[in-house]
């Protein structure tokens, strides 16, 4: 932290001469926390260090970087833990055998769905496009590379579970098309994380242009609409339960749905309703006396 200080008590000497008009040397600032291993600071001093070229020659590159910022915040302190480093390792070869196994039927697919999907087709692109935004909110915003990583991981899972559950019932345009766009997303929202593992990916994608040349992947609004929406149910300030509505159900219909669920109404029982507030799209709050 003294670096920090002294960079802050030279701007503010310099700004007091006359040399700079800025008044802080930062616009923001990020204190990361210190690598922990077997309960202490990993320090030369304590013979704890973990070398990392021993770590490189072992698992590579990617998965030193991708193990150091998922295992932690950046704010927080990092527990090393070399079973998490072999975890970090096998998430990233499930990624590479996926692409491999799956490659002829995804380097001929179109890059993105044509026409109406089906119902499988439109849950898992929204899947998709919820991972694309909440990633690039998580390291614009937040810098927290941990949840981001931990958010592809999820993708991927949809992945594997979409490429065995669509063998059957959907047209193989749809489903190769939604294959093809779940892996470059994945590629794309890696590649800071694991550039050399998703760049070679990339081109065995087909693609001649570095994955470093395309622009980061925007959320599709349309992919994310949904047609309904989990609404909470509260009595008294307590969640009760919950129920599914379709997106934009008028408040009426809402209130009655609500008071005439299943497990919401053993809590109303004997008591008599004096308001129910109805908050769109969220929640509904029943207000009771008895």
């Amino acid at each position: 932290m003294l670096p920090l200080l002294y960079a802050r008590f030279y701007t503010k000497a310099l700004r007091d001469l006359g040399m700079l008009k800025v008044d802080e040397p930062f616009l923001a600032l990020l204190s990361q926390g210190m690598v922990i291993k077997d309960g202490a600071k990993m320090s030369k001093s304590k013979g704890n260090v973990v070398d990392p070229d021993d770590l490189i020659r072992r698992y590579g590159a990617d998965t030193a970087r991708l193990f150091s910022l998922f295992a932690a915040p950046p704010e927080k302190d990092l527990d090393w833990n070399d079973h998490g480093v072999e975890g970090a390792s096998r998430f990233l070869n499930r990624i590479w055998r996926f692409v491999h196994a799956n490659l002829p039927e995804i380097t001929m697919a179109t890059p993105a769905p044509a026409g109406p999907l089906s119902d499988a087709g439109r849950v898992f692109r929204r899947v998709i496009h919820e991972t694309i935004q909440k990633v690039t909110h998580d390291i614009e915003h937040d810098f927290h590379f941990n949840t981001a990583i931990s958010a592809v991981m999820e993708l991927v899972n949809a992945l594997h579970d979409f490429e065995r559950a669509s063998l059957d019932g959907m047209a193989r345009p749809e489903r190769s098309a939604l294959l093809r766009e779940a892996v470059e997303a994945t590629l794309l929202l890696l590649g800071p994380v694991s550039p050399h593992l998703t760049e070679e990916l990339w081109a065995a994608l087909g693609h001649r242009e570095s994955l470093f040349k395309r622009a980061w992947p925007t959320a599709d609004p349309a992919a994310l609409a949904r047609d309904a929406v989990e609404i909470v149910v509260q009595v008294d300030g307590r969640v009760r339960g919950r129920l599914t509505a379709a997106v934009g159900a008028p408040e009426a219909e809402i209130r009655e749905q609500a008071l005439a669920d299943g497990k919401v109404r053993p809590w109303l029982d004997g008591r008599q309703v004096a308001k129910v507030v109805v908050v769109p799209g969220r929640l509904v709050n029943i207000v009771t006396r008895g």
